[in-house]
């Protein structure tokens, strides 16, 4: 079933920047929801290097990635911005009003007066297991990421990879699955130790059953698999699964962006610098997802695009309305939204 959100702001992609975005526009009592890819919020920053250590944000010596994340979460609390994560964005379409209708591949419907793209170097996608004929599965038996739980309730489901998306998915789904399998190539994880303790915790338990080896063939008709064929030491297996999550990473693309209708400049959205408006008035963009003349690809360049940004995003959402400039360190009236005075 359909669901329709009605919304001032759409924030697409709960990287750094748009996080950051969500503070602006709270301040300016604009809400916002995001829509994101991931799983989580936090971009790249979170996905990619969330250990990395980052020295050039101002007023922290040293942050990685994960923390910066943190800290904007926290930051944008006061405001409470709804996230809709593990979906995509897949058309975008202006209204007789000025406002847009946005369809996500979860069938979600949003209604919003502005959107604000702030997708990074674009949508992550997922990698796509080498197996044969794979593509006439998918969606129907074989998905990259879980969308709504019930969709795997009593299923035999095979979870492949050793990140944290597949331990945490393995962790989640063990409770309501009828069989779970989780296979990876090696008795080896990336995830985090404690999931692992946790899994393997399940797989003594007789819950989850852990299976060295490589994915290598469906069997299966009309998008339905019945068997997914490991390659293993001991020779081939076949597993008996109605579902199977490959978790094989994620690789950058700009994705349904580039069927948007905007200006682009070598896969970046082309933006004024007076606003970070493209060339549709109501769509801005902000971070390494734009370009204009002297773009310097920065998490703070993008936090100075997002405070332009939500004042412009003001005179739509409220038309009309005398927006004074205040201060945090000054204005009360900031301060008690903020929950500090």
């Amino acid at each position: 079933m359909s669901t329709e959100i009605t919304t001032d702001v759409v924030v697409i992609g709960a990287g750094p920047c748009g996080l950051f975005a969500a503070f602006e526009l709270g301040l300016l009592d604009i809400k916002c929801h995001f829509i994101d890819i991931l799983d989580r919020a936090g971009g790249q920053c979170a996905e990619l290097y969330p250990e990395k250590p980052i020295y050039d944000i101002p007023g922290f010596p040293v942050v990685t990635g994960q923390q910066l994340t943190d800290n904007l979460m926290a930051q944008i609390a006061p405001f409470s911005p709804e996230f809709h994560f593990s979906r995509m964005v897949n058309s975008i379409e202006k209204l007789e009003d000025g406002s847009f209708k946005l369809q996500t591949d979860a069938d979600e419907t949003f209604f919003t007066k502005v959107v604000v793209i702030a997708a990074g170097g674009g949508s992550f996608q997922p990698k796509r297991p080498p197996v044969a004929d794979i593509e006439q599965f998918e969606n129907k038996s074989v998905f990259y990421a879980v969308r709504r739980i019930e969709d795997f309730r009593g299923q035999d489901v095979v979870i492949v990879g050793g990140g944290d998306s597949a331990l945490d998915w393995t962790l989640n789904l063990a409770p309501i699955v009828r069989t779970l399998t989780l296979v990876h190539r090696r008795d080896a994880f990336k995830a985090a130790p404690a999931s692992v303790n946790k899994m393997k915790e399940l797989v003594a338990e007789g819950k989850v059953n852990f299976q060295l080896g490589q994915i290598a063939k469906l069997d299966g008709e009309n998008g339905q698999i019945n068997h997914v064929h490991l390659t293993t030491d001991a020779g081939d297996l076949s597993i008996p699964a109605t579902r199977l999550l490959p978790f094989f990473g994620l690789t950058m693309k700009l994705g349904p962006v580039a069927d948007w209708g905007l200006e682009l400049n070598d896969n970046t959205i082309v933006v004024d610098t007076e606003k970070f408006e493209t060339s549709v008035p109501g769509i801005f963009a902000i971070g390494d997802i734009n370009y204009y003349p002297g773009k310097l690809k920065l998490i703070l360049s993008g936090f100075h695009e997002a405070a332009l940004m939500a004042q412009a995003a003001k005179s739509i959402v409220s038309p009309g309305e005398r927006v004074v400039f205040q201060y945090t360190t000054s204005s009360t009236k900031l301060q008690k939204k903020l929950g500090v005075a």
